[in-house]
């Protein structure tokens, strides 16, 4: 009997709730830990990166305006969804070098890291809300509001748990999301994708795009219908930093920079993380007196 050849996923983008193939027809080669090749990832354009803002600014305001309780039951149910996988995911995070022990301890977190999120949704606006003292009979109230659409470049490693760290405060906050997927390891990310399709997340709410970074960084952060930009790419040349954070100025854009050494750490779990995506809106009302 001959030797079966085992059928390898087809990688696509996640932009608008569906699994889309590249406008432009391109792919580039995935690899495994040993230079085996794993599949063929979508190389995409600059004009992938407009339809996906597109699709994150149609999703805006359905997704702002949810009750940020069923914001949380989203994010408690991606949880869910891939405590139910983890087999999957400690495979695919073995095949690009970790150990079996440095996958289950990644997927663990980031299931913990997803609920830890879940339970924030409908919280941190009463934490950083404030009633401001004035003189005169009026009420003022200052509470946080999502910014609107975000830009992500997640960290190259850890992928999966480097991902939800970063991705989980902005949805939890009511911000959508465009993220440029880590070029070596794009497979985890899309099969993330997976999980968030079979979730409840209105489509649009996250879309995942695939390729060359150095491609694809100035169409996202120059895109004049982006409102901030999460930068975790720790390892990115300054040359390459540099031009990302000129080009946000061209609107505006909200720059954060998430470099960690250890995604593990508490640190990467704050609700000032969410608030980090938001704008405050004040709100004068008088007391009828």
């Amino acid at each position: 009997m001959s030797e079966r050849i085992e059928v390898n996923k087809t990688y696509k983008t996640y932009v608008g709730g569906s699994f889309r193939r590249t406008e432009s027809g391109r792919v580039y080669k995935v690899y495994d830990k040993d230079r085996n090749f794993l599949a063929n990832a979508c190389r995409c354009s600059r004009k992938d990166v407009r339809d996906a803002v597109v699709a994150a600014r149609s999703a805006f305001d359905v997704w702002q305006n949810r009750p940020a309780y069923n914001r949380g039951q989203i994010l408690y149910r991606i949880a869910e969804m891939l405590e139910g996988r983890k087999a999957q995911f400690v495979k695919e995070l073995k095949r690009l070098g970790s150990s079996e022990k440095e996958a289950r301890r990644e997927v663990h977190g980031t299931i913990d890291r997803l609920i830890y999120y879940a339970g924030w949704t409908d919280k941190y606006q009463q934490v950083y809300s404030t009633v401001n003292p004035v003189a005169g009979n009026h009420f003022n109230f200052s509470v946080p509001e999502p910014v609107g659409i975000v830009s992500v470049l997640p960290p190259e490693t850890p992928a999966l748990l480097g991902l939800i760290s970063v991705i989980a405060p902005v949805m939890a906050g009511g911000n959508t999301c465009v993220v440029l997927a880590g070029e070596t390891a794009p497979n985890v990310t899309i099969s993330f994708a997976e999980v968030l399709h079979s979730s409840d997340v209105p489509g649009g709410v996250v879309n995942i795009l695939t390729g060359y970074r150095d491609e694809l960084l100035s169409p996202l952060s120059s895109h004049m219908d982006v409102n901030a930009l999460v930068n975790a790419d720790r390892d990115m040349d300054q040359e390459m930093r540099k031009q990302l954070e000129e080009n946000a100025a061209l609107n505006v854009k909200r720059v954060t920079r998430e470099y960690y050494e250890n995604w593990d750490h508490s640190e990467v779990e704050s609700p000032d993380l969410i608030m980090k995506l938001q704008e405050i809106k004040t709100t004068w009302h008088p007391t009828g007196n």
